[in-house]
């Protein structure tokens, strides 16, 4: 672990080890500081550690939460456009490859935009299972694994909302990605040693 952490820091990325949920959340709080504002990419990672929970309750911050129940597809895609110009975006990842690069599909592209340019920081949450070798791994695993794991939720959830299912690889995995970091420190991995997300 420690070789794939100097690897990392040496692309330009800060890097935490967290052995567990619960230290991946301390971490992450350490970047959530008073008055900042705070944009969500879709991330089940950041959920699994409580993350999600700890901003949707914290009211010293501006979060957009393009998730909240009940908002309309405008207000959603406001906030989605709103939280890629703030102080910290949060996510996770597809796919991190051992020499340093962020692999990820995406289905509207505000996650993988902001990853790139827009908000001050980026913190990503990585569980030990999006570690690849290659690049080709990584997209490999974006199709085969978190693509199809991906939509087979939307899809769940929108028959739970009484909604037709809809999400396809056509139109959840069409913008795909490989990010590696260029600002030294913007984007912050917390590599967590348990299995996250998809």
């Amino acid at each position: 672990m420690q070789k794939l952490i100097n690897t990392l820091e040496s692309c330009g990325y800060k890097v935490h080890n967290a052995k567990d949920k619960k230290e991946a959340l301390e971490i992450s709080k350490i970047y959530i500081k008073e008055g900042i504002s705070v944009g969500l990419g879709g991330s089940t990672s950041v959920g699994q550690i409580g993350l999600l929970d700890f901003l949707v309750n914290n009211k010293n911050i501006t979060l957009y939460n393009q998730y909240e129940k009940g908002i309309s597809m405008e207000e959603n895609t406001k906030r989605r456009r709103e939280g890629m110009l703030t102080d910290l975006y949060v996510t996770g990842t597809n796919a991190l490859t051992k020499d340093g690069k962020l692999v990820n599909a995406d289905g509207s592209g505000n996650r993988v935009a902001a990853m790139i340019f827009g908000p001050k920081k980026v913190l990503v949450i990585v569980g030990k299972n999006k570690i690849v070798n290659s690049v080709e791994e990584g997209f490999d695993r974006v199709m085969n694994v978190a693509a199809v794991k991906n939509i087979d939720r939307m899809n769940k959830k929108a028959i739970e909302m009484g909604k037709e299912p809809r999400h396809n690889l056509d139109n959840a995995a069409n913008k795909f990605t490989y990010i590696k970091a260029d600002e030294k420190d913007r984007i912050v991995l917390i590599l967590v040693d348990e299995e996250l997300g998809f």
